[in-house]
């Protein structure tokens, strides 16, 4: 029963949270329904990592919980109020191209979706490439990388830099071909469902699911102290590109538990929003 469950999770979270957005989306309230459905995922996570454990270790206090919330508060703080902006506000309809659209909106809303994360997951992959391949990328993405356990309380943490490039590279390839409202919002969706689960400290089986999202399984390879592990799968939500490019890597043993970098990080949240700027070693 217990592998029988841990085969289930990650397509009935992802699935379950992804459909209540997408149900509060038609009922007009996506913006609400987005942040109940995540809530209820968060919730729903907190409860699992206790009971269903990947790692027991990852349980025990970091000490991070303080600068975790912080960035998180921030750095999903500075990502919401921009794709609300973008997504309700009209600016996608004041971008959106006039007379001859580039966007398929003849599609099945699926298949929108499908080519929306595509598309953003281009630009997702070589940014995270490059935040590892460059060190003055690096020195901002290293904050994220800085953690010593993998749960959902640590997957928002991110300096504020490394958060802005990102959505610099997403969300406005889409609006410059014409992605209507919902697509825009379900990609986003996509994104943060899927970021979360990536960090969530509980026991899955993703098996075939694992060589086409980012799940926990390839996700936590990332985090590996080992660069020859750690500087693979890039993907945000796909591994596509990694595929591709040759970064993708799912080893048939257990991912090392022993994780972070190999400078040390301030312990406060001001100051590891100051290090990058500084000349201290990442």
């Amino acid at each position: 029963m217990h592998v029988l469950i841990s085969r289930l999770l990650w397509p009935l979270l992802a699935g379950g949270s992804l459909s209540l957005i997408y149900l509060g989306m038609e009922a007009g309230h996506g913006i609400l329904a987005f942040n109940l459905s995540y809530l209820g995922l968060a919730l729903t996570i907190a409860v699992l990592e206790r009971a269903m454990p990947h790692e027991r270790g990852w349980l025990a206090n970091d000490g991070q919980m303080g600068p975790d919330l912080a960035h998180t508060l921030l750095s999903k703080g500075i990502a919401q109020v921009i794709v609300t902006v973008i997504v309700f506000m009209g600016i996608a309809e004041w971008v959106k191209p006039a007379d001859s659209p580039l966007w398929p909106e003849s599609w099945p809303l699926a298949a929108q979706v499908a080519l929306g994360l595509v598309l953003v997951e281009a630009g997702l992959y070589w940014k995270h490439r490059l935040a590892h391949e460059w060190p003055w990328l690096w020195r901002f993405h290293a904050v994220h990388h800085s953690v010593t356990r993998l749960w959902f309380f640590n997957t928002g943490r991110f300096h504020p830099v490394d958060t802005v490039t990102g959505l610099l590279v997403g969300i406005p390839l889409l609006l410059l071909l014409g992605a209507p409202q919902p697509v825009l919002l379900m990609v986003s969706a996509v994104t943060a469902v899927i970021g979360i689960l990536t960090h969530c400290n509980i026991e899955m089986r993703c098996g075939p699911l694992s060589y086409v999202f980012n799940t926990p399984e390839t996700h936590r390879w990332h985090h590996s102290k080992n660069l020859d592990e750690g500087n693979r799968n890039y993907g945000e939500n796909l591994m596509l590109f990694d595929m591709l490019f040759g970064t993708y890597i799912n080893p048939r043993r257990r991912p090392p538990a022993d994780i972070g970098i190999e400078h040390e990080m301030p312990a406060d949240f001001i100051g590891q929003l100051k290090i990058p700027f500084t000349r201290a070693p990442l």
